[in-house]
């Protein structure tokens, strides 16, 4: 039985993309400065979250990145954005090369951002997560008042949303299923420590008796 002939080897660099006439290898593809390059995805996706009051003066606020390395850029960039998007009805703001969702809640505004690939949907889910968190442990008063007494509770609310630009939870229940625990946990530790400064006072005061 006759053997069939073995196909000729392609010369380095040519394949079957090389053969087809108009058609760039990959390598010609990855080294070419014109082709369009998609972004590749991060799981870092919020850099920003912050709540102003309705004078444009800070409340609350969280960077998860260097792009405002100082406390004076941080503040430059809220006044900025409190400037531009105060006045307007909508939901979603570009500046500075960034994407910003917000909303306004009696004197206050809230802020979520990104960069300007980062998908809008996914940086609202965190805003709405926060908003429905706050209102719940606000007793529904989300305001610069109450957020103020319970300043605590709204930290707590954003660590379990966002973590390092990592978005960790977006649903409001599971989040203020884990404050509460955590709160919980807090409070049995200070009884804890209560307890054993009361224990301790005890027993000075039996030892001092004998």
């Amino acid at each position: 039985m006759q053997r069939p002939e073995a196909w000729p080897r392609p010369h380095p660099g040519e394949g079957a993309m090389g053969t087809q006439a108009g058609v760039p290898t990959s390598s010609a593809r990855a080294s070419d400065p014109s082709g369009l390059r998609l972004q590749e995805p991060s799981l870092y996706t919020v850099k920003a979250v912050f709540i102003l009051d309705n004078d444009g003066r800070r409340l609350l606020a969280k960077y998860y990145d260097d792009a405002f390395s100082s406390s004076k850029e941080q503040m430059i960039f809220e006044k900025n954005v409190f400037s531009k998007t105060s006045q307007t009805e909508s939901e979603i703001a570009f500046w500075a090369g960034m994407t910003i969702v917000y909303k306004s809640s009696v004197d206050l505004f809230l802020y979520v951002v990104g960069s300007s690939q980062e998908n809008e949907l996914l940086l609202l889910s965190v805003l709405t997560c926060l908003f429905e968190s706050l209102s719940h442990i606000l007793r529904r008063n989300v305001e610069k008042r109450w957020l103020l007494e319970n300043l605590d509770g709204a930290f707590l609310v954003l660590d379990e949303i966002v973590d390092g630009g990592v978005i960790l939870e977006s649903d409001p229940q599971q989040v203020v299923q884990k404050v509460n625990f955590r709160a919980d946990d807090s409070s049995l530790a200070e009884q804890s420590v209560a307890q054993v400064l009361q224990s301790a006072k005890e027993q000075i005061k039996w030892s001092l008796l004998k």
